[in-house]
C-alpha cells in the first residue's frame, strides 16, 4: 500500500497493526485485543482526515497510483465484455478502451481512458493521454453504438488530451470538437462517470454525457491546478492555491450545477476497496440509464444540449 503525506499517521498506526498481528499470531492471539483497539483507532483517523480534505489533497487521491482505473472497474461491473480496436484511420490508441459489454443482462457500450501501472504499462498506455485516433476510435464506438440501440456509458481519467507535435499534426483540435458534435446529437442515452482526473478537452472529448457524475476524491477541470499554478506564478510552487481558486472537486461542481451526483467512494479512496467502488459505480450507473431509456431521442438530445447551454452562466 502507498501512502500520501497526508496519510502518514495512518500509515504509522497500519504498520503498528501489521507488526502486532504476527507476534500475535505466534503468541496464541495475546495480543488481539490491542490489535483491534488500534484497528478502531485507524478508523477514527481516516474518517476525521477524508471528511476535511483540501482540494489539493484530493486531486493527490484522483491521481493514486494504486486507484481504480478503467479496465478494473469492468473486470468488476460487466458480466461479459468484448473490447473493440482502431479509429479504422490512423491506429488504435491504447489511452482509451472501448467495447461492448452486459451488466445484469443489459448490453452497454463502455469507453473510458486507461493509465498504467508500471513504466512499462504507462507508455503503453500513453500515461492516459489520448491521440486523435483515440477519439476516433471513441466517435466511431458512439456511433455504433446509436446504429444497434445500446446506451453509451464513458469513464473519463486523464491529465488531458495528448499534446504533442504529433497529435496536433494529425487534428488533436478536430478529433475532440467533432466527438463534441457527435456526442450533442447522439440518439442513445449517455452516462458519463468521471473516475480520477478530468482535464480539459482530454476529459470532455468523450464526456458530454445526459449525466455527469464524479467519484468522491477526483477532479474535473478545465486545467490542471500545475499548469494553473505555472501560468499565473511562472512556477508550479502555488499548486496548492491553484487548486482551491479552481474549485475542481465533486461538491464544487455539484454545487455549480456542472455536474449531477457525487458517487461516494469507499473509507480512505477508492484504492482501498475496488470491489466497493466498482458497485457503486455500477449502481449508479444502472440507476441512470433505466431513467434515461424511458426518453425518446429528440428528448435525450434536447436534453443535452438545453444541460451543457445553461453551464456558464454568471449572476
Amino acid at each position: 500500500m502507498q501512502y500520501l503525506d497526508f496519510e502518514q499517521p495512518i500509515a504509522d498506526l497500519e504498520k503498528k497493526i501489521q507488526e502486532l498481528e504476527q507476534l500475535s499470531s505466534s503468541s496464541e492471539g495475546v495480543l488481539s485485543k490491542e490489535v483491534e483497539s488500534l484497528k478502531t483507532k485507524v478508523e477514527s483517523l481516516q474518517k476525521n482526515i477524508f471528511e476535511n480534505l483540501t482540494r489539493w489533497q484530493r486531486v493527490q487521491l484522483a491521481r493514486h497510483p494504486e486507484r481504480p482505473y478503467t479496465l478494473d472497474y469492468i473486470e468488476r461491473i460487466c458480466d461479459r465484455f468484448i473490447e473493440l480496436h482502431g479509429d479504422r484511420f490512423h491506429a488504435d490508441d491504447k489511452a482509451i478502451v472501448g467495447g461492448l459489454g452486459q451488466v445484469d443482462g443489459q448490453t452497454v457500450c463502455i469507453i473510458g481512458h486507461q493509465k498504467g501501472r508500471d513504466t512499462a504499462s504507462r507508455t503503453y498506455r500513453n500515461f492516459g493521454m489520448a491521440n486523435p485516433e483515440g477519439y476516433r476510435k471513441a466517435y466511431r464506438l458512439m456511433e455504433m453504438a446509436e446504429k444497434f440501440g445500446i446506451p453509451v456509458v464513458t469513464l473519463v481519467d486523464t491529465p488531458g488530451a495528448f499534446p504533442g507535435l504529433e497529435a496536433e499534426e494529425r487534428g488533436q483540435a478536430e478529433a475532440i470538437a467533432r466527438n463534441l458534435k457527435r456526442m450533442a446529437m447522439l440518439k442513445v442515452p449517455m452516462v458519463t462517470i468521471i473516475i480520477g482526473e478530468g482535464a480539459s478537452g482530454g476529459a470532455i472529448g468523450i464526456g458530454m454525457g445526459n449525466e455527469v457524475y464524479m467519484m468522491e476524491n477526483t477532479w474535473y477541470s478545465v486545467i490542471s491546478p500545475e499548469s494553473c499554478s505555472s501560468i499565473l506564478w511562472k512556477t508550479w510552487d502555488y499548486k496548492e492555491q491553484a487548486a482551491s481558486a479552481l474549485k475542481l472537486t465533486a461538491p464544487d461542481l455539484l454545487e455549480m450545477g456542472i455536474i449531477d451526483g457525487v458517487i461516494k467512494e469507499p473509507l480512505a479512496g477508492a484504492h482501498r476497496d475496488y470491489e466497493a467502488a466498482s458497485n457503486a459505480i455500477k449502481k449508479q450507473m444502472l440507476k441512470s440509464l433505466s431513467s434515461l431509456s424511458k426518453q425518446n431521442p429528440e428528448k435525450l438530445i434536447e436534453q443535452r444540449i438545453a444541460k451543457y447551454s445553461a453551464m456558464g452562466r454568471y449572476k
